[in-house]
């Protein structure tokens, strides 16, 4: 798989920077170009088929091989809620307001446990293929942070003294969930040679 094309199936323009960041020098002759096409509707009910939904979606509009993924936060005393609702868990789909219902919800709950999961999908017509990375740790009674996105102002991953969102974004891009699903997702590409 050299000198290849791939779509990368997202429109949220922090999962295509963050991607770049983390494939960076992996990606080796694979080129990854932005999908402009309709947003398919999420309706699986794990990470994985929703990631497969829109790595196919990306494949039938463009004809290329594409690469999606799914990702969220579960947290252990929430039943693994809000899960693949992630990014509706409090109906506005805005990041500020997950954050604030989240820590509403963990208000007086002593087992704080968590983990981001991303499903990193690839289709290209004849094979679709998914990883999974997890990246666990705990959720903080605060937001403490400025950077990263989402649920990182109160996510502290396993291990660190420090909020996801307290990290530099090379820290970040070195051990997140999305870096381990994606990156044994291109490993997984370049062994098809």
């Amino acid at each position: 798989m050299t000198g290849i094309q791939v779509v990368l199936a997202t429109h949220n323009a922090h999962k295509v920077e963050e991607l770049r960041r983390i494939l960076g020098s992996r990606l080796g002759e694979i080129e990854l170009i932005g999908y402009d096409g309709p947003e398919p509707v999420e309706d699986g009910d794990t990470f994985e088929a929703n990631a497969l939904i829109k790595a196919r979606a990306a494949y039938a509009h463009t004809g290329l091989p594409s690469i999606a993924d799914d990702s969220g936060i579960s947290v252990d005393a929430l039943g693994g809620a809000p899960g693949i609702h992630s990014a509706r868990f409090a109906g506005t789909r805005d990041d500020h307001d997950n954050r604030v219902l989240l820590l509403e919800r963990m208000i007086g709950v002593a087992d704080r446990a968590a983990y981001f999961t991303c499903a990193a999908a690839f289709v290209d017509g004849a094979t679709e293929h998914v990883e999974l990375g997890i990246w666990p740790g705990r959720v903080l009674e605060q937001e403490t942070g400025d950077g990263g996105f989402g649920y990182d102002p109160v996510f502290q991953p396993e291990g660190l003294p420090v909020s996801s969102a307290e990290l530099t974004a090379d820290e970040k891009n070195a051990i997140s969930h999305r870096a381990i699903a994606f990156g044994k997702l291109i490993s997984w590409m370049h062994s098809r040679r």
